[in-house]
């Protein structure tokens, strides 16, 4: 078999196909990071644990990409793309497998562990992929396409599988990924093109992360990466009590409902112009982001969270593409090395972001009140719109803008 290299692989029509078969596949890996917090309850009955402790199978994913997505990457970085994806989704298949038929609760730590390695190493290689099969001048909307998964995932897909949980058991949500996971295998396999790995001279060897963040650009995205995913986990891991103490308990499923639409809508416009508008893209989203938390944090008013709440799902929806679209951006400067490693270093900050929001959310819940909570997220988005304004010469420019 030959492997085709990126120019060849390009066309002017977009790969849909290949495409969408690389966002179902950041589809369940985003799914099966969360979905354990809609199937609770039954993980608890069924395992004969707390719900504390349940809940850990969420930090065992996350804890288990960010530990890994760096090193794998550089560990994997001589493999072929189409070989160590199809590698990445067969471990996850086996692992979240592993998860639906674990006998206790340890096996489902350590299952759930190994999802997030094979998870993050998946999600270091596919926005990378998605933009060397893509069009010259596309390669925004490429990624795009391929991150739809994630808002996807947390619109339909985890009210899904938390329906299959409360009717038939948690098991059989896992187990229905499963089934997903296999069928993405077979469509990558058949219609992803292969493309050549990064390649480095001895002259210039893999770059390192510390060389990474020393190129003009990628660290200014790290900083919004870090900032802006810690203030949207803050308030979205406790957002059913800021709605209990709004008032809007009984409308939790519909708000959320409202902020996944909101989120769709995000990442079609987002596809759309991200290639030309980047850079506006990314201060309209830390904008709204600001502005809906500020919101939450200075009144109840029931109309004025709903509004929020859409705002909010406005601004998220298109952040992950906005965010790695960026990194690939500033790390193609570089060389399409550089722009792989951003990626990895990503996703480690990425799921660290998340996993340090969850704790500091829950502190200041239990220290202070609710509204700590969307003043801190508030705050954060702020230090991300000031980020993303003030290092226009080198961040959030589009691929063929020097400097801004």
């Amino acid at each position: 078999m030959t492997t085709t290299t990126a120019s060849q692989t390009r066309c002017e029509v977009l790969p849909w196909s290949a495409l969408l078969a690389l966002g179902t596949a950041v589809f369940i890996t985003s799914l099966t990071e969360t979905l354990p917090a809609g199937v609770l309850p039954q993980m608890t009955s069924s395992l004969g644990v707390s719900s504390g402790a349940a809940g850990q199978a969420v930090t065992m994913y996350a804890a288990g990409t960010a530990l890994t997505a760096i090193p794998l990457a550089a560990a994997t970085a001589g493999i072929r793309r189409k070989p160590l994806l199809l590698g990445a989704t067969t471990v996850f298949l086996i692992a979240n497998t592993l998860t639906a038929a674990a006998p206790g609760y340890a096996v489902l730590l350590i299952a759930r562990f190994l999802a997030g390695v094979a998870a993050g190493l998946a999600w270091a290689i596919l926005a990378g992929y998605a933009r060397r099969i893509a069009p010259p001048g596309q390669e925004g909307r490429a990624i795009a396409i391929a991150m739809t998964g994630i808002p996807l995932a947390l619109s339909l897909g985890v009210p899904a599988g938390t329906l299959i949980g409360q009717q038939i058991g948690w098991r059989a949500s896992f187990a229905a990924v499963s089934v997903i996971t296999l069928a993405v295998i077979g469509w990558i396999t058949f219609s992803v093109p292969a493309v050549s790995r990064p390649t480095t001279t001895a002259e210039e060897p893999e770059p390192t992360t510390r060389q990474t963040l020393r190129v003009p650009g990628v660290t200014a995205v790290m900083v919004v990466v870090v900032t802006f995913v810690l203030g949207h986990t803050i308030i979205y891991a406790y957002i059913a009590p800021y709605l209990r103490h709004a008032g809007l308990a009984t409308a939790v499923d519909a708000i959320l409902l409202a902020f996944g639409i909101a989120c769709l809508v995000s990442i079609w416009c987002t596809g759309l112009h991200i290639d030309r508008y980047l850079r506006g893209l990314a201060l309209t989203a830390a904008t709204l982001f600001t502005l809906a938390t500020a919101a939450f944090a200075a009144t109840t008013a029931q109309a004025v969270v709903w509004v929020a709440a859409v705002a909010w799902g406005l601004a998220w929806g298109g952040t992950p593409t906005l965010l790695q679209t960026a990194a690939g951006h500033a790390g193609m400067r570089r060389s399409p090395a550089v722009a792989d490693t951003a990626q990895a270093i990503l996703v480690t900050l990425w799921n660290a972001a998340m996993a340090l929001g969850g704790i500091i959310g829950g502190i200041l819940l239990q220290r202070v009140n609710i509204t700590a909570d969307a003043i801190a997220a508030a705050a954060l988005g702020v230090v991300s719109l000031l980020v993303i304004t003030l290092t226009r010469k080198h961040a959030f420019a589009t691929a063929d803008q020097d400097a801004p």
